[in-house]
């Protein structure tokens, strides 16, 4: 049996024939993360708070994602309260050099719907 994994596997006909494979970011963003933008938890999703962070569940696309940093559970649930994800990170004290693993976990919301751009 093999070992799981958490990254897609490629493969496929391209990669069968030797054509090159397309890096992630070369793919197109239907969702692309501006943190300056304001942001919030989708309509769509509940968020359950565990003891190790929450369970965010998206109703429309039925994608469970965990949430394992509580400062990011925080960050998530304030983000309406804030004009833009840049205030909400700055709220919750994020420095600059641990901005980028916070950047990137918003990201990773935004791409699976978790949240989306408040209008």
């Amino acid at each position: 049996m093999s070992a799981p994994t958490s990254l897609p596997v490629t493969g496929g006909r391209d990669a069968a024939t030797g054509d090159p494979v397309p890096h992630a970011e070369s793919a197109p963003t239907l969702h692309a993360f501006d943190s300056t933008q304001a942001w919030q938890l989708n309509p769509k999703v509940a968020l359950r708070p565990e003891p190790f962070g929450a369970l965010l569940y998206h109703f429309g696309t039925r994608k469970l994602s965990f949430l394992k940093n509580l400062a990011v559970v925080g960050i998530v649930e304030s983000l309406r309260d804030h004009d833009s994800a840049d205030d909400a990170l700055h709220a919750a004290g994020i420095d600059s050099a641990s901005r980028p693993l916070y950047l990137q976990a918003l990201a990773a919301l935004a791409s699976s719907e978790m949240i989306c751009r408040r209008k």
